[in-house]
């Protein structure tokens, strides 16, 4: 950070695209806005970007570069590319402490902090993901081409993930002991057309190869998986927000604006809401940098419940 001051109406800490949404609103209605950003976009593993009205297949680190330049160009943003190690309140506002850079101080703060993904521990799973190995068909599952499409179950949630997959292609779920079926499940992927396969899972080899424990090798065209979800940053719970219980993991409980259970602290994208894709982060990072804005403007609305 080079701004020769340390004052500002708003901090964005997070730079990706909720992140930079935020930061937008706030700019343009021409507060002092500090964006805090390490480089660590959730999607920095997928080479494209789908889904997203006017970006759509484009490259995903292209849309990030190419909205921070967006947001950049206006004089009155400042860039701090770290992290934020601590936030705490202060007075009317918040204190930020940026890693080698001191300390920063806001009337709000914008928390677009983002999530972690945390794979099931497979042989080969990590080093596929976000190219042949994904958790969005929105995102992914049209360039498959109709082809055949492995399930990797994480969980009892992998039922919804094969009842879903058919408009995308031929679905085998590998249900790889931690996804037991029922009897109605069983029937209802049988009408769906899903494959349902038990043989434990070895490794993924290929370009999206299922190995499995009795040899046999089952060649995808891609497949999808969830993990559990993690907070990226400690911020928010740094700040004391509260948090909801998602099918995945917590994410930070908001109102209607963005605005978290602590008043003057908003938040957007993948760490504020259970199902995320590029177009929901830009959606939610500009109400939550509106918002900001608003409450600076007529005063804090009454925070979000807990």
């Amino acid at each position: 950070m080079n701004t020769g001051m340390n004052e500002f109406d708003a901090i964005v800490i997070g730079g990706s695209y909720a992140g930079l949404s935020a930061a937008l609103q706030l700019a343009r209605a021409r507060r002092k806005v500090l964006v805090v950003d390490a480089g660590q976009r959730r999607n920095r593993f997928a080479s494209d970007s789908h889904g997203f009205l006017t970006r759509d297949g484009q490259s995903a680190a292209g849309i990030a570069a190419e909205g921070r330049a967006n947001v950049a160009a206006y004089p009155n943003v400042a860039w701090h590319d770290g992290l934020a190690q601590a936030a705490r309140a202060d007075g009317d506002g918040f204190l930020v402490d940026l890693d080698g850079a001191g300390t920063a101080r806001a009337s709000r703060l914008v928390l677009a902090t983002g999530v972690r993904d945390e794979l099931a521990p497979i042989d080969g799973l990590a080093e596929r993901w976000g190219r042949s190995v994904f958790h969005c068909p929105y995102c992914h599952g049209y360039e498959l081409n109709e082809g055949r499409i492995g399930v990797l179950a994480g969980g009892p949630l992998a039922v919804h993930q094969a009842q879903m997959l058919p408009h995308w292609g031929q679905v085998t779920l590998f249900t790889n002991g931690v996804c037991p079926l029922d009897a109605e499940q069983c029937a209802d992927l049988r009408a769906r057309g899903v494959t349902v396969d038990d043989t434990p899972v070895v490794r993924l080899v290929e370009h999206a190869t299922v190995e499995l424990s009795d040899g046999r090798r089952e060649a995808m065209a891609g497949l999808f998986t969830y993990g559990r979800l993690h907070m990226a940053s400690p911020i928010a719970g740094q700040l004391g927000c509260a948090f909801d219980e998602g099918p995945l993991g917590p994410y930070i409980r908001t109102d209607e604006g963005r605005q978290t259970t602590v008043p003057g602290v908003f938040a957007g994208g993948d760490a504020m809401r259970a199902a995320s894709t590029v177009a929901f982060a830009v959606a939610d990072g500009a109400m939550a940098g509106a918002g900001a804005h608003r409450s600076l403007l007529f005063g804090l609305a009454p925070a979000a419940p807990r």
